[in-house]
């Protein structure tokens, strides 16, 4: 049990901590229950604690505010990871197109938050067109990936990336999300450039004009399984 626990990770510590505080939040939008709401309470207090425990400079009493600020009521409280949607775009000469991000200065694929009222795919497109100035079609799905399990992001988040074709349109960067856009040679990409290794090899053969079966996460041995497997 030591050597677990010495074992377990600052990733590790994330997931439980988003974790519990989804379950709490829920608890706290669904339930009637007095009692139920100071459990509740105390389980979002320990979440926050949990994170606090990371290397980030963490305020446990500003983190529990902020969840609480997120509690709704009802169906509307239940609280599931954010979803963004990516674009691997490819054009004639087997290019990449990439942007700058304004936020954080490194190079990506054109990628958004899901927006409601369309289709994932109708929000790949889109945001293409917003974020670059290039029209697309949508070729296929390139898969789905749990952010934190991959430790890409520190929230719940799921990441839905297609691969699109360039039609038409011309480079013209939003001037508020992109610092540059380019397309760019699988043997040319710029730098800083985030997670190429990991998605660099699929979206090339993608736009080769390999068909490719959408990847997901595999299934961990669930909690609720675990005293079986060991």
């Amino acid at each position: 049990m030591t050597e677990r626990i010495e074992q377990v990770t600052e990733r590790e510590l994330m997931r439980w901590s988003e974790t519990l505080s989804a379950l709490a939040r829920t608890g706290l939008a669904f339930t009637e229950s007095l009692y139920e709401k100071e459990r509740y309470e105390e389980i979002l207090l320990m979440a926050a604690e949990i994170q606090a425990a990371s290397s980030l400079p963490i305020d446990v009493e500003t983190l529990v505010d902020e969840w609480t600020k997120t509690i709704g009521h009802g169906v509307p409280g239940y609280v599931t990871p954010k979803n963004t949607v990516g674009a691997v775009v490819g054009n004639d000469d087997g290019e990449i197109l990439l942007i700058k991000r304004a936020d954080s200065g490194v190079w990506l694929y054109p990628t958004g938050w899901a927006d409601v009222g369309y289709s994932p795919a109708e929000v790949a497109v889109k945001e293409v067109w917003e974020e670059t100035g290039i029209k697309t079609e949508v070729v296929q799905l390139l898969g789905i990936a749990d952010g934190m399990r991959l430790g890409f992001t520190r929230i719940p988040l799921y990441s839905t990336v297609f691969h699109l074709r360039a039609i038409g349109g011309e480079l013209n960067p939003h001037p508020l999300e992109c610092e540059d856009v380019g397309f760019f040679a699988e043997d040319a990409l710029p730098e800083p450039i985030v997670g190429a290794d990991h998605w660099g090899p699929r979206a090339f053969a993608a736009i080769r004009g390999e068909t490719l079966q959408p990847t997901f996460d595999s299934v961990r041995v669930l909690p609720w399984e675990e005293e079986h497997h060991a």
